[in-house]
């Protein structure tokens, strides 16, 4: 391999553009970075910046000017007219933007302040986020997840320019993966591998994924590089630690030598047909010729009306208008189907009439994994159901969120504390009570009363209540958290790391000025204490509680009974209450 003005030529693949610069120009741009504005990357900004410097985003030079921003999302094409499907932006605040001039220079630092990287800036624009979404993902809709983050995360504000490259991001895990392209295309030379076929997953990988990259290498005589996703994924997949712990059980299967298994640090966006181009163009900057694309690749889903927002085999589709541009080789396949008279599988279009399929959806492996139930071997191999059991082993030794919301007086706290009463009775997990008095005192004293602060205060308990529940305990939450905003925001927190059940107490109103002691209401009616939920401030009522309570109707033990009856159907506790 030769190095020549910043670019790299390596045997596989096309041009890898070089974007880290020399230790002397690194020292000096660090020294000048004092009288720079700073920006702390996020997480999506983190791995986009890591492929532009490492050459995985060849052949752009940094985060999109205008031009090449436009030309992408209308027409798949940078200003220069070569095929890019997918707009790589460094989105930023209005504030940070109004300090930024072209000429200038950024900064971009990781979340621990270490300079990573100097923007040269050419261009501070605000895009119309609405119709990049409409023009990428063809949605607006937030169920999407790359539209949310376009729409509801990213900043409204998009600087373009040069990146000049002082240091990768740092990585502590699974090093000897972490491969970069030029690496990657080394080892391939080093192999003698003159064809290799790339297969892109966000999954673990079943026994239908190692008979469909065993055919697909087979069909095309390559070798293959099993290349998953470990930077953002869709919202709720199996962590990447797992997922890589999985892959490495599965190299076994494969026969020695015809595979090879390296971690890419991508941002997906979920975009369908745009994404497997996109994932294509990665894959020839790090040496492979062949790329599979199989059914609804990098697809989100379906819509709020339950349809699919690309179609099964769109992206196939757009990948063969486009191969030639591309300059790597599609190998397309359908979905894998297990024969279960024969033992074997087989794609959806060899799938004989009349045979008897069996298929476990992702769905029914997590109803199973909840539940501790038999994953059968026809579906994936022994060794993989041990290390998902022991990342996802079943509800009733998993950490759970129990979170109260309701009206001053409602009978939250009461009942949260008989809850915790019975869980100490039966043991088996620790149990924490996040109640918001308690809460108010000891961690958030400073905070007040308005919306911003009760927010603020609502996210500290919900993230206390994810480290509990990420460490096998029951967290018990018991404020009033009158927003539903906020309520959904700590939901998916936990829901990152265990169970989470919303009980909404509702009481009414009246029923609880009864039996307001403090007199707290009454001030409230008459202005000496403000922004009072129910009152002088909203209480938005939850449509997605799990359990409703009204205390006017039930004792405490009472109600406290119900929840539980709640977490035993759903497999947080065993029979009788027991944790």
């Amino acid at each position: 391999m030769t190095v020549s003005s910043g670019h790299l030529i390596a045997p596989h693949g096309g041009e890898l553009i070089d974007l880290m610069v020399q230790p002397e120009r690194a020292n000096e741009l660090k020294a000048h970075s004092r009288e720079w504005p700073s920006w702390d990357l996020t997480a999506r900004q983190l791995c986009d910046l890591e492929l532009l410097m490492s050459g995985g985003f060849s052949p752009l030079r940094g985060f999109m000017t205008r031009a090449d921003y436009e030309g992408v999302a209308q027409n798949m094409k940078l200003a220069s007219g070569v095929l890019w499907p997918m707009p790589i932006t460094l989105d930023v605040s209005e504030d940070f933007a109004k300090k930024l001039t072209p000429g200038s220079k950024v900064a971009l630092r990781d979340p621990e302040g270490v300079m990573l990287a100097a923007l040269n800036v050419e261009e501070v624009w605000q895009p119309d986020r609405k119709a990049e979404a409409d023009a990428v993902f063809k949605s607006t809709s937030p169920v999407h997840p790359g539209v949310n983050y376009l729409l509801n995360q990213a900043g409204p504000w998009y600087v373009g320019g040069r990146i000049e490259g002082v240091q990768q991001p740092s990585h502590y895990d699974f090093r000897a993966l972490r491969l970069t392209p030029a690496e990657v295309r080394t080892e391939f030379a080093r192999l003698g591998w003159r064809r290799v076929v790339a297969f892109q997953t966000r999954n673990p990988m079943h026994r239908a994924h190692v008979e469909l990259t065993m055919r697909a290498a087979k069909s095309v005589e390559a070798n293959l590089l099993i290349h998953p996703s470990v930077g953002m994924t869709k919202p709720g997949d199996v962590d990447y630690f797992t997922r890589t712990r999985c892959y490495q059980l599965l190299l076994s299967r494969y026969p020695q030598g015809t595979v090879k298994l390296s971690m890419l640090p991508l941002a997906m966006r979920m975009g369908g047909p745009r994404e497997a181009i996109w994932h294509a163009l990665i894959r020839k900057n790090h040496g492979c010729t062949h790329f599979i694309v199989g059914r609804d690749h990098a697809g989100p889903g379906k819509d709020s009306d339950g349809k699919p927002f690309y179609g099964p085999y769109d992206a196939q589709e757009l990948f063969k208008t486009h191969q030639e541009q591309i300059g790597v080789t599609l190998v397309p396949f359908q979905m894998m189907h297990y024969l279960a008279d024969e033992d074997r599988y087989v794609p959806a279009n060899e799938v004989p009439a009349g045979a008897r399929v069996l298929d476990i959806s992702g769905t029914e492996l997590r109803r199973r994994l909840n539940e501790g139930s038999e994953i059968p071997a026809w579906f994936t191999y022994p060794e993989v159901v041990q290390e998902l059991r022991r990342s996802y082993p079943p509800r009733h030794k998993q950490g759970v969120t129990i979170f109260f919301t309701g009206l001053s007086g409602s009978g939250k706290s009461t009942i949260a504390n008989v809850l915790r009463t019975k869980f100490l009775e039966t043991g088996g997990r620790p149990v924490t009570l996040l109640d918001g008095d308690l809460v108010r005192k000891h961690l958030s004293s400073e905070l007040g009363f308005s919306k911003e602060h009760r927010d603020i205060n609502i996210r500290r308990i919900g993230y206390v209540a994810s480290e509990i529940t990420k460490n096998g305990g029951i967290a018990i939450c018991a404020p009033i958290a009158p927003y539903d905003a906020t309520r959904k925001h700590v939901r998916q927190m936990v829901e990152a790391s265990g169970g989470f059940i919303l009980v909404h107490i509702a009481t009414p109103i009246e029923v609880c000025e009864q039996r307001d002691r403090k007199g707290l209401y009454a001030k409230a009616r008459a202005g000496i204490v403000k922004e009072f939920t129910g009152i002088s401030d909203p209480y938005e009522a939850p449509t997605d509680a799990e359990v409703v309570i009204n205390t006017a109707d039930l004792t405490p033990e009472e109600s406290a009974q119900e929840i539980i009856l709640h977490l035993e159907r759903e497999g947080f506790i065993g029979v009788n209450g027991g944790a």
